[in-house]
């Protein structure tokens, strides 16, 4: 048996590329172990402890960025950031952090991050757009707005602007942005009363947009394969018109609160005539009609390469037959549906509508090359998961009630079907109903139909 002195005499034998190696397998309660042996185990363990940073509001932002040695920022991959407060300050008390000043303390010298979250409170001031292009691996940014929109907005010409100085920006998701006045002058004033930002005439113009720092323009980043956007009005005319020079291949389309179904169905579609040829998977808040095709600018017909579909909690029930069909001459292979708990029922019931169509259609030519159907109840819109960027898994639990009793009547037609109609060679349909433990609620993990 090896003495304890034999043993660290032959950690200090390896080579400096081997000790890194060992420690990068380690996970990160015993990194931080490690990293209290000595001088050497700390230095070598700093581009682990720096891999993945996660600063909760603005006083440690703060902190972090004057009391962190800039040299271990080069280390950071993956960087989330939130700019609220700790707790509110009393009245009389200093100045707020100054959130633009440490962003622009701590971003250019991220050499190495790919992938960045900033959950804003306000808009920083617009000398913190010039640090985003010396990011050149940052290829997922993810922009929300965390504050109130009356009081203190984040301006769509603030992170238009942020988005296309990323030098290889990929994936992009922006939520809660507020429309500029310079950009809606219909706007302001009128019902519904939509949130809108006035004074940022003077973010600087950007060498590749120009002034057209609007929602729209971020078709025109080449880069951009990935694009969801919730929570935030798409209402702006040039959704239609814009020349697209990225190839979308997942969009994710929110609604607008302040408007009503059918002016975010209106705008759904516009955005998707526009650059809807390129897109392989797209989630949906609202209806799809045949209009859809009716605002494609390209002789490609729109949603000709869709394969996924996801249907979000806010997504009527009563509208999913319809707009199913709409897609039904796209290649959809999977077919993903959230629904709220007590919506469950509804939704199995309209899925079995489709399903029945499809059964009297005939596979071919109508869904034929559909082999999978998700659901999944949530409690809690933010228990929803997104796709494409920002997408969250949990663990799995039992479910019971209600929806498990609709999801296994929903799994008993689909054998149904199965055996009556399409099967050469039948296979019983697998369902899963299980539950995951969301922000202290409970609300289903995925329910698997497969073809």
């Amino acid at each position: 048996m090896s003495s304890p002195s034999a043993n660290a005499a032959s950690w200090h034998a390896l080579p400096a590329e081997m000790k890194l190696s060992i420690v990068d397998q380690l996970d990160l309660d015993a990194v931080r172990a490690f990293a209290k042996v000595n001088h050497e185990s700390y230095t070598m363990s700093i581009p682990t402890l720096f891999r993945s940073v996660h600063i909760t509001n603005a006083d440690a932002l703060q902190q972090y960025a004057t009391h962190v040695p800039k040299i271990y920022l080069r280390h950071i991959r993956q960087l989330t950031i939130c700019t609220k407060r700790a707790k509110q300050p009393p009245c009389g008390s200093s100045q707020p952090a100054r959130v633009t000043d440490a962003l622009c303390d701590i971003l250019p010298h991220c050499e190495q991050l790919e992938q960045l979250t900033l959950s804003l409170a306000a808009s920083p001031a617009k000398a913190v757009i010039p640090c985003f292009q010396q990011l050149r691996e940052l290829t997922s940014l993810c922009i929300d707005h965390c504050g109130d929109e009356a009081r203190s907005p984040l301006s769509e010409r603030l992170v238009v602007s942020i988005a296309a100085t990323v030098p290889n920006l990929r994936h992009l998701s922006l939520d809660r942005i507020t429309r500029s006045a310079l950009h809606a002058p219909d706007l302001v004033g009128a019902r519904p009363f939509v949130p809108v930002v006035k004074g940022d005439e003077d973010i600087p113009d950007h060498p590749l947009l120009g002034r057209e720092l609007r929602l729209p323009s971020l078709l025109r980043l080449p880069t951009l394969k990935k694009l969801r956007i919730r929570d935030t009005h798409l209402g702006d005319p040039q959704w239609e018109c814009v020349p697209v020079y990225c190839s979308l291949e997942v969009l994710d389309l929110g609604s607008c609160y302040h408007e009503s179904n059918d002016y975010n169905r209106i705008c759904t579609e516009r955005i998707m005539g526009n650059i809807g040829h390129t897109v392989d998977e797209c989630a949906l808040n609202t209806a799809l009609t045949s209009q859809t095709f009716a605002h494609a600018k390209h002789s490609d017909k729109p949603l000709k390469k869709l394969r996924k579909v996801h249907l979000t909690p806010l997504f009527p029930v009563e509208n999913v037959v319809d707009t199913l069909t709409t897609l039904s001459d796209s290649p959809v292979e999977s077919l993903s549906v959230q629904c709220h708990e007590d919506d469950v029922v509804d939704m199995c019931s309209a899925l079995e509508d489709f399903l029945n169509i499809r059964a009297e259609r005939g596979e071919k030519g109508f869904y034929e090359h559909l082999n999978e159907i998700t659901v999944t109840t949530v409690s809690d819109l933010a228990d929803a998961l997104d796709i494409g960027v920002g997408g969250k898994k949990r663990a799995p639990e039992v479910l019971t009630g209600e929806g498990a009793d609709a999801v296994k009547r929903l799994q008993e037609f689909c054998r149904d079907l199965r055996l009556g109609a399409f099967a050469k060679e039948p296979e019983v349909p697998v369902v899963k109903p299980t539950t995951v433990n969301g922000r202290g609620r409970s609300a289903s993990a995925p329910a698997v139909l497969q073809f």
